[in-house]
């Protein structure tokens, strides 16, 4: 009895709580759950958060404490100090230091049987510790959480073994977990808060939907919601959208008026089956089915229906399912020409991105009429002044070249590419060159002719086309050419709705083929300058036989040069540089630097000292530059530079930033020599090292651009393998390496290529002589007479007495005014070279002697008598040398 009258109390809270629910409004009742919902989330976070905190304290706390108790276990000098008279003495101070370091909150050493060494309070030193320790004498490891006087703690306990295994003491490491969760316990009020300001939004966020809500439903309850929906039928039959719903018998449950006016439904409709209502089978067949149908269109006697139907049972509803009718007769006529204007906006839209994608005037043409064929019109032709296609001004007059040509088929009876067409002022694209644009819906009622001649008027029309739109391509004044598209397959004819669209497409592929047009000026100019910039032919020298290619670039000129310079002493230079970019400021950086580089080779210096000089004179150019107009820097240009000699057989090279050159060996092997690379010329501040290679006869040395082994699909180190493969598989001929390297190369190159092979040869000993000078001037008659000797034998006898004069000169100068070791060197090339060299470094200079002087007319007969003469230095002074011309029976 007790029980019961405890029970009843509650019972009655409940009712009254459930009734007071029931009594508030649909907006309420959504309200309260939600508030009741985002609360619960709440607290499930929160007390998730406390959980993951509570667990990676622990964690961490147990992890710490290992990494100490290892580290120290395992520090330097562990196993003397436990064996030591005194381990306390020695490992206290330690363990307080490490301890204080780590941040844990004790560390004690021990012995196997749990004696104190060390601990944080020295009271307790040589008491047991607390703790299990067996695990850890055998070898092994305890972790274990326990209640200390300091707090919850983790504590561990690892052993300190000697070298052989052998454990000679204890370590272990603790920390609070309320020292280690200090950090997460700090971000649980930051959670609480975050929780109060989740709950504060979602509830005033609750708060507004259940305002919208309650303004959506008038502020109505359950019981009036109920009384609404009772209306549902009144406002079924008051739409202008047929509805029907049909039960999973196939039979009709509901239809509205709209529906019974679409389909002509009797009066007795409902409850009947589907397959009984007089409707078409396919629409009958539907509505029985049950199936989803969007937007299906049926006739439905004179009417075109759009069916939109839907299951019943996809939310739990009944079986069956729900249709929707809506009359679109007219709106079928005017969604077909929506449709056509749709799909003219994509080819508009398609020609934006898609002509113009290249600066190519024939490209571009063929992407215009790929865009037109078969969207717009059955074949499309353009035809251009042939001054347009070489980039040149269009020139007045009805002289044309077809461009391009594409039709859905390949024997229509238009003109090919390539070929002339000549407009004659009858035919229908004449007016397109006075900037006239115009259609023919039907070619064969006019009385002019289609194309130029009656014969191939005949064939289009007799071919079957029968409408054409011509438009010219204008860029600003200009008539680029004419743009034709022409109907055979379609019957329906061009209208001016489409004369507008293909004036749209022909403009903007005008524009395209003008810039097209400007880009192939400016790139033939850059062209015919760079070639009249680089060597056209190379010069005369028997040390090299020599192969060379240049390429230029598709996408534009480029900075790439070469160049081979006969120096004294039969030794040739070769050079290959590169100027970063494209166009003519490339080109005409590249001609300034060639110039450059004639110029100072002239000075016959090494390649070290010679880049040196290129690089200071390439920074004055970028600041005479930067000065002047604001221009870029030439930064980035870069220079290999090679001076082989075919007397010694050596070979000199620096570079500066270029890719390394490479050397072929007799055998066919391949190398590529560690030259230092330097810094690129212009940037100034670092010397170029130069070296020295030995080139046995018939090695080729191959200098190259980075053009030939790099490209935007591979990096240089495998375009350098790459090239070496191709040289080991080439023979010995310059040109069948050069063709071999080439190889390389993609069709369309994306940059410059310049490309040296030269097989090296040597000047024989036999026209080569030789002789040591002692310091005496009575020793230059017997030099004059060796040298009489020599040249008789080498059948020169009729430059003897001019070769004397010069050694005399040379030879006497050196003793006068030079140092030993003095030398006297001839060479039989394709001139005769006299060379004098003494250990001095003063040059000698040329000079007019007045009449009064008694001497300093020497080099001035010497240059009278030589064809050329000068001076070099060698790392042992200098050598002052002449050549004069053989005889033209002896050369």
């Amino acid at each position: 009895m007790l029980q019961h009258k405890v029970t009843r109390p509650r019972w009655r809270r409940t009712e009254r709580l459930r009734s007071a629910v029931s009594r508030c409004s649909v907006a309420g009742q959504v309200f309260v759950l939600q508030v009741v919902i985002v609360l619960l989330l709440v607290v499930a976070a929160v007390l998730a958060q406390v959980l993951q905190v509570r667990h990676d304290t622990t964690r961490e706390a147990r992890n710490r404490s290992l990494a100490v108790a290892e580290t120290f276990a395992n520090a330097p000098g562990m196993a003397s100090a436990l064996r030591g008279p005194n381990p306390t003495a020695v490992l206290q101070p330690k363990a307080e230091a490490a301890r204080k370091g780590s941040g844990v909150d004790f560390i004690v050493v021990m012995s196997t049987d749990g004696i104190r060494y060390t601990h944080p309070k020295p009271d307790r030193i040589g008491n047991k510790f607390v703790g299990s320790i067996a695990p850890a004498v055998a070898g092994g490891t305890v972790v274990e959480e326990v209640d200390g006087t300091i707090g919850r703690l983790v504590q561990v306990v690892v052993p300190a073994k000697a070298a052989d295994g052998t454990v000679l003491g204890l370590v272990s490491s603790g920390i609070t977990t309320d020292h280690v969760g200090t950090t997460a316990n700090e971000q649980l009020p930051l959670l609480l808060a975050a929780a109060v300001v989740a709950l504060t939004l979602a509830t005033a966020g609750a708060a507004l939907v259940s305002r919208r809500l309650l303004r959506q439903t008038h502020g109505l309850g359950p019981y009036e919601m109920t009384r609404m929906y009772e209306h549902h039928n009144a406002v079924l039959h008051a739409v202008r959208e047929g509805v029907l719903i049909v039960g999973g018998d196939g039979r009709l449950v509901l239809a509205n008026d709209e529906a019974r006016r679409l389909l002509g439904l009797p009066e007795d409709a409902e409850r009947r089956d589907v397959g009984q209502l007089g409707l078409d089978a396919a629409t009958a067949t539907l509505l029985a089915s049950g199936r989803e149908a969007i937007d299906e269109v049926h006739l439905v006697k004179d009417r075109l229906l759009a069916i939109n139907q839907r299951t019943t049972e996809a939310h739990g509803g009944p079986p069956g399912s729900v249709t929707t009718l809506r009359d679109s007769t007219e709106l079928r006529a005017l969604s077909g020409r929506a449709e056509v204007a749709r799909e003219r906006l994509n080819i508009i839209y398609d020609a934006g991105v898609g002509i113009g994608t290249s600066l190519d005037v024939l490209h571009t043409a063929e992407e215009l009429t790929e865009l037109a064929v078969p969207r717009f019109a059955d074949f499309a032709t353009v035809d251009l002044s042939e001054a347009v296609m070489h980039g040149e001004e269009p020139r007045p007059g009805h002289a044309l070249r077809r461009a391009a040509r594409s039709g859905i088929r390949e024997d229509a009876p238009l003109h090919p590419v390539g070929g002339r067409t000549h407009v004659i002022d009858s035919s229908p694209q004449a007016p397109s060159l006075t900037q006239l644009a115009l259609t023919e819906p039907c070619l064969q009622e006019r009385q002019a002719l289609p194309a130029p001649d009656v014969e191939q008027a005949g064939q289009l029309i007799s071919y079957g086309i029968h409408s054409l739109i011509t438009v010219p391509l204008r860029s600003g004044d200009r008539i680029l050419g004419v743009a034709n598209f022409w109907r055979s397959e379609n019957p329906d004819p061009f209208d001016m709705e489409e004369l507008d669209l293909a004036e749209e497409l022909a403009t903007r592929a005008a524009v395209s083929i003008d810039n097209a047009r400007r880009y192939t000026r400016e790139h033939n100019t850059a062209v015919t300058l760079q070639r009249n910039l680089l060597p056209r032919t190379l010069p005369e020298q028997t040390g090299l036989e020599i192969a060379y290619r240049y390429l230029p670039a598709q996408a534009g000129v480029g900075g790439d040069w070469f160049d081979v310079l006969p120096l004294s002493g039969t030794r040739v230079a070769l050079v290959v540089g590169d100027v970063v970019g494209h166009g003519l400021h490339a080109a005409a950086t590249m001609g300034r630097l060639r110039t450059a580089m004639h110029t100072l080779s002239a000075l016959d210096l090494p390649p070290d000292e010679l880049l040196h000089l290129l690089d200071e004179l390439v920074g004055r150019i970028d600041q005479d530059e930067a000065l002047t107009d604001g221009a870029s820097a030439v930064t980035g240009a870069t220079c290999v530079y090679a001076i082989y000699d075919p007397v010694s057989q050596r070979c000199t090279v620096a570079r500066a930033g270029h890719p390394p050159p490479a050397v072929i060996r007799p055998d066919g092997s391949v190398e590529f020599p560690d030259v230092p690379a330097g810094p690129p010329l212009g940037v100034g501040g670092l010397p170029f090292e130069m070296v020295e290679l030995e080139l046995a006869e018939g090695s080729r040395l191959v200098l190259y651009t980075d053009g030939l082994v790099e490209n935007r699909d591979r990096d240089i180190d495998e375009g350098l393998e790459l090239l070496r493969t191709a040289l080991e598989q080439s023979d010995g001929a310059p040109e069948n390496t050069c063709r071999a390297a080439l190889e390389l190369l993609p069709e369309r190159p994306d940059d410059d290529v310049a490309l040296i092979v030269a097989r090296t040869r040597v000047l024989g000993e036999d026209r080569v002589a030789e002789w040591h000078v002692p310091a005496d001037t009575a020793a230059v008659s017997d030099l004059r007479a060796s040298v009489t000797r020599q040249l008789v034998d080498w059948d020169l006898e009729e430059l003897t007495f001019t070769t004397e004069l010069i050694l005399s000169e040379l030879v006497t100068n050196a003793l006068r005014y030079g140092r030993e070791p003095i030398g006297l060197r001839l060479l039989r090339d394709r001139t005769l070279i006299c060379e004098v060299s003494d250990g001095s470094t003063t040059s000698p200079h040329l000079r007019y002697a007045a009449t009064t002087d008694e001497g300093g007319r020497g080099l001035f007969l010497i240059a009278q008598l030589a064809e050329r003469w000068g001076t070099r230095y060698i790392p042992g002074g200098k050598i002052i040398w002449a050549e004069q011309v053989l005889p033209d029976s002896k050369g």
